[in-house]
Order: C-alpha cells, then structure tokens, then sequence
C-alpha cells in the first residue's frame, strides 16, 4: 500500500489552484474562551475580539430555536421559503432576489466560484476583509490590492484598477470596512457604481450594516444589475455560532447563486432563529444604542491612555500601540491582555502589526479591557 505522503505528492498538483493554495495562510480566527482557559488556567475570560454581539441574541430567537429541537431529524426547507420571504419584506426586494448561505463567507465563496477563474482579476482594498485575498487566490485568479486611503477604500483608485485591468471581474468593498472601521458614502458608492463596467461585479459587504443604517447601499439595486449586497446574521443579531447569511442581487445574479450554492447550506434552527431575529427591531435599536454609547466611552478611554484609534461606524475600533512607545508593542500588549483573560483580536495578518481590533462589548466588559489596559501600560 502507498504511503499517504506518496497519495499527496501524486494527488495535490492536479488541484488547478495548486501553487495558489500553498500561499495561503489559514484564516486566524479570534482565540476561543476555552482555549485560552486551557492555555492560562484562566477561567473569568472576556473576549473582545470577533465582533459579536455581547448582548447575546434576541429572546424570540431563543423561543424558535427551542421549538425547532423536536424536528432535528428532518432536513431543513432547502429553499428558506419563510426567512426569504422575510428578507424580502424587510429589504423591499423580490424573494427571487435573495440567496441564502451558510454565514456572508459561504456567499462570498460562492460569489468567487461563479464570477472568477484563472484568467481573471479581483480587486479589493488594502486593509480590507482578509478573505478576499483568499478567495482570489483559491481560485487561481490575480488578486489586486488597492492601496487605502487614511485605512479606508480609495474609490477612484480601485475604479482605476479596474480599468487598467480588463480581466477584472469582481470588487469587494466592505462597509462598514473590516478591520479598520471606516465607512462609505452612499453618493460615494454610487458614482463608483457610474464608472465601473457592466460586466463587473461589484460585491458590498455590509456584514457590520445595523450598526451604521445611513450607508445602506438597498437602492444601487434597482440601478446596477452587477451590484450584490451581502450580509449577515452573525453581528448585530447575535447568531454567530449559527452561521447564517444572505445575498441581495438582480435575479439573473440570485438564480445563478442557486444553482451554485449547496442545498442544505442553511440549517433548520439558523433558519428559523433568522426569521425570529429578523423580527425584533427593538432588539437592533437597543444594541445599537448600547455599541453606540460604549464606543464613545472607549474612545474617551483611549484618549486619557494616549492610545490612537480609527474612528469606527462598526461594532469594533482599531487601536494603535505607537511604536515610539518604549518596549510596548502590539504584540506584547496582546499577549499581556491574553494572560489576564481579555481577547482582542492583533492585526499582523492585516499588515498593522501596531493596531490592535477591539470589539465593543457590554459596560462591564469594557470596564475590564481598560482596567487592565491601564495596569499593563503602568506596569510597563
């Protein structure tokens, strides 16, 4: 019998991204409570780094989960007939607009595996959702990283990319932008829309769209045929562990994207926890405020510590460790936060070696990140 390391040498070439793939490093999600419990013995841990809602989720979804438990046996609705008719009253589109996944990544995969192959081009921005790099080079496709501008997308530079690039097929634009915070305009995004061919997709993740409504970019639907509006159930709603999104496009774009996607790509109980989260606005508007009002106490306490920091239309900031800070690094701080149980998220892989991305969390989480903060940097 051959070994497994002969069955990989022969197997592994004939992959068509090969040389692509090896390049790529695993995607560093944010550390898990119970690893860091393992890691330190410590037990009272907050964790302040993927973005989710520390408010938790919504106490309808609770309900329509528990009444999902008796029907795990059963496969769920593969076409989500209840949550896209939901969706498509709450975003004003037509249900044939709107295509399900398994979290806005499963889409956004899904989008790259439809629109983009070796021979093609995707441009996304510097500092920008660390994905799109990825799906770029998963597909073999030449990815083009804009460079930003003041850590936001640089618009007429990604448009001119574009343009010097006739094989682009794809633009990512996160917004609010992940990691950095920034935010577009919906004018901005529009005149964008104006000078960007036909036949380039135009990919808006708005996974961060409940924490700044005013960049809802809904009405580039009914103008641009390549626009596709991507988001998530994971963020404000609260249902991260679940893995539920959904895409807004044309109905030529949604009908693809169905075909493509796989037919259970979305559970029984996401499903329904969605529909139920989907419902309670009250929910949104109370975690709203709440981020809202963290997020300017944050900045206060960044600002009394001498800390920088982006301003942020999303549920995180990033801050700066400023390297003229004697023996005090991004790296050091991050370490020093994981051994008295704060996770926040460092941002090396983002090529921001000295930020670090702070999720904001409820009153009393936020409380204990300064704190220790301040006891770190005193100490030091």
């Amino acid at each position: 019998m051959p070994s497994s390391h002969s069955i990989e040498s022969s197997l592994l070439p004939l992959v068509p991204a090969y040389d692509s793939i090896l390049e790529l490093v695993p995607y560093q999600t944010g550390k898990p409570i119970e690893e860091l419990t393992r890691e330190y013995g410590v037990s009272d841990v907050v964790k302040l780094a993927s973005n989710e809602n520390p408010r938790g989720c919504s106490p309808h979804v609770t309900l329509a989960i528990t009444e999902q438990l008796g029907q795990l046996a059963r496969y769920p609705d593969g076409n989500g007939y209840y949550l896209k008719q939901a969706l498509a009253d709450f975003n004003d589109v037509n249900v044939e607009q709107i295509t399900l996944g398994n979290g806005s990544d499963d889409l956004l995969d899904i989008l790259a595996r439809s629109f983009a192959s070796a021979d093609d081009a995707i441009v996304y921005s510097q500092y920008a959702f660390i994905v799109y790099p990825m799906l770029a080079k998963i597909q073999g496709a030449t990815g083009i990283e804009v460079p930003a501008n003041r850590f936001g997308h640089d618009l007429k530079a990604m448009s001119q990319a574009v343009q010097d690039n006739s094989n682009t097929k794809i633009v990512f634009i996160a917004n609010p932008n992940n990691p950095t915070g920034t935010q577009l305009e919906p004018q901005e995004l529009r005149a964008f829309m104006a000078h960007i061919p036909s036949s380039v997709l135009v990919v808006l993740d708005e996974a961060y769209i409940e924490y700044s409504p005013e960049s809802n970019n809904r009405a580039l639907l009914d103008e641009f045929d390549n626009v596709v509006i991507v988001r998530t159930f994971s963020k404000a709603y609260g249902l991260a562990g679940l893995r539920v999104g959904y895409a807004l496009s044309s109905v030529a774009v949604a009908d693809l994207l169905n075909r493509i996607r796989q037919p259970f790509n979305v559970s029984r109980v996401a499903l329904a926890a969605a529909a139920a989260a989907l419902n309670d606005s009250d929910f949104i508007e109370k975690t709203r405020l709440m981020n809202d009002e963290q997020m300017r106490w944050l900045e206060k306490q960044f600002d009394a510590l001498g800390l920088g920091f982006i301003k942020s239309h999303a549920n995180f900031i990033m801050v700066e460790i400023a390297v003229e800070m004697e023996d005090i690094t991004a790296a050091s701080i991050h370490q020093a936060l994981l051994e008295q149980g704060v996770i926040v998220r460092p941002l090396e892989g983002y090529g921001l070696p000295n930020w670090l991305r702070i999720t904001v969390g409820v009153a009393e989480d936020n409380m204990r990140l300064i704190d220790t903060l301040r006891s770190i940097l005193t100490d030091d």
